[in-house]
């Protein structure tokens, strides 16, 4: 645990490729079940989660993370932009207000100011590198600059030309933003915060990217991407999208800034438009995604250099606006209860803990009988499940009903499927849930540390 309560001390020292990458969580609140404060912690805890960003300084929030280690990026809404940046007095008033209040108790090492504000709220662009300033002299006033670094997210679309990575450029329009921007990451030892979804570059590519160039899958040589310019190898679009910020800022001549990739994902549904926004692609990309930022492998252009990155997002947040997938990037529901579970192996690994390993597959409340019933033969026919425990006399007998029946037979499918994508679903008369149906003397697969009498 050591390493992880280390305060991250000069990001800088990122470009060097010392530091470890990690893997952090987006905290979108917009449900209309919003869990707790306490809740959420003891999920993050749970799920080996150091890094989290919020997209503000919630108080409450950032009262429940104090005492955990958990290191924290706090956000001044973009709504507050205009203030702040115009405002010295304001500045120092909300880091007095959400910073200052919270540490050295809660860990915060990163405020981001404004989110995407060059393309989502461009009137506030002017004054976009004022804030930035001036909430960072508000740190310098309290000493707390070294370990608290100021920063805002881009959209990946400031990008211009974005492959091959070596002639992409950011929009010139914003030069007269980005040339100060950039000299202000610089000057403080802070680095590109950049938002990164090869989702929606293979959607408006009008099937131009292969979907498994998108998802990380493996490529066959012949189809990765090849940099003319630099004979650089691209595997998928993520590096891609980082190379083209990293030769964006050469452009400018700031070399020396590293990228943190404050959201990536992918949704897990989608409406008619959107096929593509499917559980296993969200599994497939997150899994993959976490293993290759956890590797430290880099990019194509900076191997070795770590791009540590926080998944978008933790919960589904029911409340988003349309379409469909806009609701769905989350990897757990309002419950608690994970979306799918990763592909990932390594114990005590982020998003890979006791609760991802003790899930169990359950009939859903409210099902049909009689398609409770038609799952259950399957499963103890076609599906291959040994249902023996399930006979007159045997442990798992009682209570003789369909629901109790079915989900012994589900749960025990979905754990000799390895808990894969779709093998808890039996048209979908079942789901998954954490909580451990066993009882008395009839103990369910799946179980920790099961005793074999």
């Amino acid at each position: 645990m050591a390493i992880l309560l280390l305060l991250l001390p000069l990001l800088v020292s990122a470009v060097y490729g010392d530091e470890k990458a990690f893997i952090g969580v987006n905290i979108g609140t917009d449900l209309s079940d919003m869990p707790s404060p306490t809740q959420v912690v003891a999920l993050l805890k749970a799920q080996n989660v150091w890094h989290v960003r919020l997209y503000d300084a919630d108080r409450a929030m950032l009262l429940a993370l104090a005492n955990t280690g958990i290191q924290v990026t706090i956000s001044v809404p973009n709504e507050q932009l205009l203030g702040i940046g115009q405002s010295n007095a304001t500045a120092a008033n909300w880091v007095a207000r959400n910073v200052i209040a919270h540490v050295p108790a809660t860990t915060i090492t990163a405020i981001a100011v404004g989110s995407e504000v060059l393309t989502a709220l461009p009137n506030a662009a002017p004054v976009l590198v004022s804030a930035l300033k001036l909430i960072h002299s508000a740190l310098v006033a309290s000493n707390l600059d070294s370990q608290i670094k100021v920063s805002t997210p881009h959209s990946s679309s400031i990008i211009l030309d974005s492959f091959p990575p070596s002639q992409a450029f950011f929009n010139r329009s914003w030069d007269p933003v980005m040339v100060p921007l950039l000299k202000f990451l610089q000057s403080t030892g802070s680095y590109l915060m950049l938002n990164v979804f090869p989702y929606y570059d293979y959607m408006q590519s009008n099937n131009v990217i292969p979907l498994d160039y998108a998802l990380f899958r493996p490529l066959p040589p012949n189809k990765e991407a090849v940099d003319a310019n630099t004979l650089l190898h691209y595997t998928n679009v993520f590096d891609a999208i980082v190379d083209a910020a990293y030769f964006s800022m050469s452009y400018l001549n700031i070399t020396n800034v590293p990228i943190v990739v404050t959201e990536s994902g992918w949704p897990s549904k989608g409406d008619s438009s959107e096929p593509d926004a499917t559980v296993d692609n969200a599994n497939t990309y997150n899994s993959n995604l976490i293993k290759h930022v956890i590797n430290n492998t880099g990019t194509p252009k900076h191997p070795g250099i770590t791009v540590s990155t926080y998944i978008y997002e933790l919960y589904n947040e029911d409340l988003r606006p349309s379409p469909l997938s806009e609701k769905n990037w989350g990897l757990f529901d309002a419950n608690g209860t994970p979306v799918y579970i990763l592909h990932l192996t390594a114990a005590g690994t982020v998003f890979a803990n006791d609760t991802t390993n003790q899930t169990f597959c359950v009939a859903k409340d409210g099902a049909d009988p009689k398609m409770l019933q038609a799952a259950l033969d399957w499963a103890c026919g076609p599906g291959k499940v040994d249902c023996s425990p399930l006979l007159q006399g045997q442990p798992c007998y009682e209570p003789d009903n369909v629901v109790s029946h079915s989900t012994y037979a589900f749960n025990a499918y979905f754990q000799q499927m390895g808990k894969s994508t779709g093998t808890c679903d039996f048209k979908g008369v079942a789901t998954i849930s954490t909580t451990d149906p066993s009882h008395g003397s009839c103990i369910f697969p799946g179980r920790k540390k099961r005793h074999h009498h």
